[in-house]
């Protein structure tokens, strides 16, 4: 049946990418606009969700052109998701958002202009996991021989784009191949067994934040866990899904699933945030599809944030107090994507002698957003120089957070305000096992 809208890359109408009913949800009412930080910033109705939505109507309906101003618009957006927590009508704004970046791709592939950095990360880096640890072991080395501390003394970092030569000062030592090649397979319970999980250990997590894995398998372990690392799993497909690239998610979710299906695990648990979000929508990503729907929707009940499925165990047994003025930064796609807001901070105040301060705005972005402190730095910095500058007031010793991005995001943060003498951002599971 020929709808009239106008074709993409031969994949039919743009109109058959979009859920109109979602769209069409949208009531236009503004609640979600104080809840945008980058109408914050702006104040321009372009930077807002629903402003965001009336050009995916426009587009879905033909009577808008998938050209780069509604390319610009839509990578503005932090895909943060907070507007969800702020909508009475409950539009899912976060996969509408995936669809239209899907979109803009589908024009630039039927333009025959593939980026040829986009097909390197996402085709050929981050769907091998082998690629990646030798990743790993290129920034190893390069740290191990002083190269990067030598290229900031001599400036030579400027070769570096400006954000990544910025965002490399928030890098911290990553763990050794010999290291990384010592994990047990198995980590078994230190206390009477409850159950059996599979730790989800990431691809970019387990090379930047190899020890805050390590951590949070010692802390299910001293909670009652079995804990597995499972062979052949990869990237989440988060990276993927976010930027347009939905085909390549689901070939990560895909192999991810087989894996979890494979290990005979009872819970998936993960550290990361972003990750978890992702990990609990694979249901949605193969919303249709006969052959996967079912076996996504088992995976994706069967994830748990670390925090969450540690408040649901034996509480940790602290030996000492642990005196530190703390407060805690939410990860986005925790608290608006999964709705976990509650459970780490009753972690945190399980810890004794710790003063939790509750931050201002704890749970608006703190402009990491994946790629996003690096495809669009300055909207990043602005937003967090402002989230900054609440964390200072807390005058807390600490920052801590649930997510890698924002934890570096953080890192840098603290940098750029010149707080490294009085604040430092850390995981809440390495802050939970440095109490322990």
């Amino acid at each position: 049946m020929n709808t009239g809208h106008k074709d993409i890359a031969g994949t039919g109408p743009v109109l058959a990418k979009f859920n109109m009913d979602e769209i069409l949800n949208c009531m236009h009412c503004g609640f979600c606009l104080p809840a945008c930080p980058t109408y914050a910033q702006t104040g321009l109705e372009t930077y807002s969700p629903r402003g965001r939505i009336a050009l995916m109507k426009g587009v879905a309906s033909g009577q808008l052109p998938v050209d780069a101003e509604f390319e610009h618009n839509m990578n503005a957006c932090l895909g943060c998701r907070a507007c969800e927590t702020a909508c009475p009508a409950g539009v899912p704004y976060g996969g509408l958002l995936e669809t239209a970046r899907e979109v803009v791709q589908d024009h630039h592939h039927a333009d025959g202009k593939p980026s040829a950095v986009r097909s390197l990360v996402f085709r050929h880096l981050f769907p091998y996991p082998k690629r990646v640890k030798r990743l790993g072991t290129l920034l190893w080395s390069a740290q191990a021989l002083g190269l990067q501390k030598l290229a900031s003394r001599t400036g030579l970092i400027r070769v570096l784009p400006g954000p990544m030569a910025e965002m490399q000062q928030a890098v911290s030592r990553v763990a050794s191949p010999w290291k990384r090649s010592k994990r047990q397979t198995v980590m078994p319970a230190e206390t009477p067994n409850t159950m059996t999980v599979g730790l989800f250990t990431g691809c970019l997590m387990d090379i930047l934040f190899y020890e805050t894995n390590e951590a949070t398998a010692r802390l299910l372990t001293k909670a009652g866990c079995d804990v597995v690392f499972i062979k052949d799993q990869g990237c989440c497909g988060a990276m993927h899904a976010h930027s347009g690239e939905m085909a390549g998610a689901k070939e990560l979710a895909k192999a991810n699933i087989e894996a979890f299906e494979r290990s005979g695990v009872d819970y998936l648990v993960n550290n990361a945030g972003g990750c978890g979000a992702a990990l609990k929508e694979y249901g949605h990503w193969f919303r249709g599809d006969p052959a996967w729907e079912e076996r996504a929707n088992r995976f994706a009940l069967a994830n748990r944030d670390a925090s969450e499925i540690l408040v649901e165990l034996p509480p940790l047994s602290f030996t000492k107090p642990f005196p530190a003025r703390v407060t805690y930064q939410d990860s986005c796609h925790l608290a608006h994507g999964q709705g976990i807001r509650t459970q780490p901070r009753e972690l945190l105040r399980s810890i004794p002698g710790l003063d939790l301060i509750e931050m201002r705005q704890a749970d608006s972005c703190c402009g990491s957003a994946g790629t996003y402190n690096l495809t669009q730095y300055e909207m990043s910095m602005q937003i967090l120089d402002g989230k900054m500058v609440h964390a200072e007031a807390t005058q807390a010793r600490i920052i801590v957070t649930s997510n890698p991005g924002c934890l570096l995001q953080m890192k840098q943060g603290i940098i750029r305000a010149g707080l490294e003498d009085r604040m430092e951002a850390v995981h809440i599971m390495d802050l939970l096992n440095r109490a322990l």
